[in-house]
């Protein structure tokens, strides 16, 4: 069974997991299902938490829901633990594509790190090809079952360990086999990108697209260095970047704001703000502003006319879906189907593919939602 799929929602009469979608920020390893857990777990000996699916989905949201990006990150224990074979990867990769199908995903783009997938003898090459080899069979899947769907693979290295660079040439490797960006993840705070800039050099090196994990657990500091160390094309959350906005004054619906200089070039340069409401209140990402759905900044900044993006961060976690967000963001802030629509569209505009390729996907968007 995937991923509890929530509900369902109409807008406008309109079914919003019919609409289709486009996901950015999606961790591989944030989107195993529980039942595929408990199988995979018994197959290798391994202890979990929960030896029930639906006991140990409740325990991952959880746990998850700790307030601290820290303490949110220790549950991928559980999940890395399955993911250490080639059969693991394969399977994990198969149905995270068709739980995106299922959720009117047309294209995603997967991020996942494959130097935590070496602990039963796979090397980085094996694991790539083995989480390829999954998404291409969960795309035939998803075409025979009715679903046009394309997913490419975003490589991270760990921002607390050092093979950044060697990650960053893996990705350039495979560039034609189905890599289309590289990322750095993990403890945030206190790992600045400026620390991987070898790794980022190289990739500006080889014109290979880049977006960085900043402004989730850290603050404005680490947005900086993300675009300028790292030459982020996007933003990993940067939910953060709402602290260098000053309301000045608010009158009725009328809210006048002073840009610092750092949100005026995010804003100005349209850098896409990968933003992920459950997973942001989850891990404190917005504590300075609240921890209700209410709260979150993400209206303030679509209003001021940032280039926001809605996803999921890690569906088995958060317990979510895209469907789910995208109905929850409705609800909370009076969206309608044309606010639904620029969300997809800004995030197809940030996508990792050609401009021809984002062109046409800008095509199947406003297609779907015209229907």
């Amino acid at each position: 069974m995937p991923i509890e799929q929530h509900a369902d929602t109409k807008l406008q009469g309109v079914s919003v997991r019919s609409l289709p979608k486009v996901s950015l920020h999606d961790h591989l390893d944030g989107g195993v299902r529980p039942a595929t857990i408990v199988e995979l777990a018994d197959e290798i000996g391994h202890a979990l938490p929960e030896t029930d699916a639906d006991d140990l989905a409740d325990w991952f949201e959880e746990q998850s829901d700790s307030g601290s990006l820290v303490d949110y990150i220790e549950t991928f224990e559980v999940t890395l633990a399955v993911m250490q074979t080639r059969d693991g990867l394969r399977r994990i990769a198969r149905e995270f594509v068709t739980d995106l199908a299922a959720d009117g995903v047309v294209y995603g783009e997967v991020r996942w790190a494959p130097e935590q997938h070496l602990l039963r003898g796979l090397s980085l090459q094996d694991a790539v090809d083995a989480v390829q080899e999954g998404i291409e069979e969960g795309e035939d899947a998803a075409e025979a079952d009715g679903h046009d769907i394309r997913v490419g693979q975003i490589l991270s290295a760990m921002r607390q360990e050092g093979r950044s660079l060697e990650i960053a040439q893996l990705a350039v490797a495979n560039r034609a086999r189905g890599v289309s960006g590289f990322d750095i993840a993990g403890p945030e705070d206190g790992f600045l990108p400026a620390q991987h800039r070898a790794a980022f050099d190289y990739l500006a090196s080889e014109f290979f697209p880049v977006t960085v994990h900043a402004g989730e657990a850290a603050g404005l500091d680490s947005i900086r260095s993300a675009i300028i160390d790292g030459r982020a094309l996007r933003l990993g959350h940067g939910v953060r970047i709402a602290s260098d906005l000053n309301v000045v004054s608010r009158a009725g619906e009328e809210v006048l704001v002073q840009f610092g200089d750092l949100a005026r070039w995010v804003r100005d340069r349209e850098i896409p703000l990968e933003l992920s409401p459950s997973s942001n209140l989850q891990t404190g990402a917005i504590e300075a502003w609240g921890t209700q759905w209410e709260d979150h900044p993400f209206d303030l900044l679509y209003q001021l006319g940032f280039s926001v993006t809605v996803n999921v961060d890690n569906r088995t976690q958060s317990r979510t879906s895209l469907t789910r967000e995208l109905a929850t963001l409705a609800e909370t802030f009076e969206y309608d189907l044309d606010d639904l629509q620029a969300f997809q569209l800004n995030a197809a505009a940030g996508a990792f593919l050609s401009v021809e390729e984002r062109e046409e996907l800008i095509e199947v968007i406003a297609e779907g939602f015209a229907r």
